[in-house]
């Protein structure tokens, strides 16, 4: 069997950014591509644009028709081997005559897992798996984690000063940041698959948390917006149930009587969770989130929810705008935390990229090695 040369992983490449083109549309399934390669020519590319739709190999395979036959498809995620909306593509792949086929990671789900690429091995085609698979689980990082854990992976997005602040004492908030920053928010949230903040920010500036930008293609689809109200005091009349997409009001106590109904009545929908300490237990919230299913979640709060996810252990991904203001000492700080006993005890992150955003710089951070608890509280 010929190994997996430099040819192999450039074509690799390639189908992990046609992948790219269905990254804001597909959840909660994965962003897949697919190159099909016959004697050196590409005669088919595809990638998975939405779910329910056909997945990447189907979409090249139908492109190359009968030139697949004989051919190499590179995928950037090993072949389903399960019917789900639609068929197993390990089977369209047999169907179709390819001779080889080189994918990235092994396929996460339960229903696939070393499944896809043993039933291509058992119809006699050439199989390579694990090429250039970093960077495929890392284009669909938050459905590798689900996978894992039932739980979606948490971006938190937060806004503040020089000095730490993200609102004034009055509570002014609006805009600590500039235009290129806002807009940088919308990129946020086309890749979430939900947005969650708090009641405290629904009652203060009535967010609508949708996805305006026409530059992300959604195809149709809008990530869930969520709100984390123990007692329901969300107003049926608030911005976000006036926009496209849904909607879903986490309580604490049961999901009955006339705040319910009236949220529903607006087009929400009313499930509970469990009470932690300070409000909702975060960990229960998050395996809801992964059973609608979902796998990214961006949460947009204020410093106390903010803050609440930061000593929970439960963020991924942390991502700060930093305006170039001071707001001073009465000032709202930006995470509401205990202060640690001592200085080695304080929360550690690891600093990932910085990038300029107008006047504003946008720093990614991530949780540190052994700092998150992504399996239960």
């Amino acid at each position: 069997m010929a190994e997996v040369d430099a040819r192999d992983r450039a074509f690799l490449r390639e189908a992990i950014e046609l992948a790219r083109a269905g990254r804001y549309s597909t959840s909660p399934n994965p962003a897949v591509g697919c190159v099909l390669v016959r004697d050196g020519e590409v005669v088919g590319r595809g990638f998975h644009a939405r779910a329910g739709e056909g997945h990447a190999e189907v979409v090249a395979l139908a492109q190359a028709g009968a030139r697949a036959r004989g051919a190499t498809a590179y995928v950037s995620l090993e072949p389903c081997n399960h019917h789900g909306r639609t068929g197993p593509c390990s089977e369209a792949l047999v169907a179709a005559g390819v001779r080889r086929v080189v994918y990235g990671p092994d396929d996460p789900n339960p229903a696939v897992d070393g499944s896809g690429a043993a039933r291509l091995r058992a119809a006699g085609i050439e199989v390579h798996g694990g090429v250039e698979a970093a960077a495929a689980r890392a284009l669909n990082a938050g459905f590798f984690q689900r996978m894992r854990s039932g739980r979606p992976r948490v971006v938190l997005k937060i806004a503040m000063s020089l000095d730490g602040a993200m609102a004034l004492a009055s509570g002014e908030s609006q805009w600590i940041t500039g235009p290129a920053a806002r807009a940088a928010v919308q990129g946020l949230r086309a890749a979430a698959g939900a947005v969650v903040t708090g009641i405290g920010t629904v009652l203060a500036d009535d967010p609508r948390l949708d996805v305006r930008d026409p530059a992300y293609e959604l195809r149709g689809r809008q990530p869930w917006r969520v709100v984390l109200d123990s007692h329901l005091r969300t107003p049926p009349t608030a911005r976000l149930f006036t926009v496209a997409g849904p909607c879903l009001v986490v309580g604490a106590t049961a999901a009955a009587g006339a705040a319910a109904d009236a949220l529903r009545a607006a087009g929400a929908e009313v499930r509970d969770a469990p009470a932690g300490a300070g409000g909702l237990d975060l960990g229960a919230v998050l395996d809801l989130l992964g059973e609608l299913p979902v796998n990214d979640v961006l949460v947009e709060a204020g410093p106390t929810l903010a803050g609440r996810f930061l000593a929970a252990g439960l963020v991924d991904e942390l991502v700060v705008h930093l305006a170039p203001k001071l707001l001073g000492r009465t000032a709202r700080r930006a995470f509401d935390l205990d202060s640690p006993a001592r200085l080695a005890d304080a929360l550690c992150l690891d600093l990932v990229s910085s990038t300029r955003l107008g006047d504003d710089m946008a720093l990614v951070f991530h949780a540190r090695e052994g700092t998150r608890r992504g399996e239960a509280d």
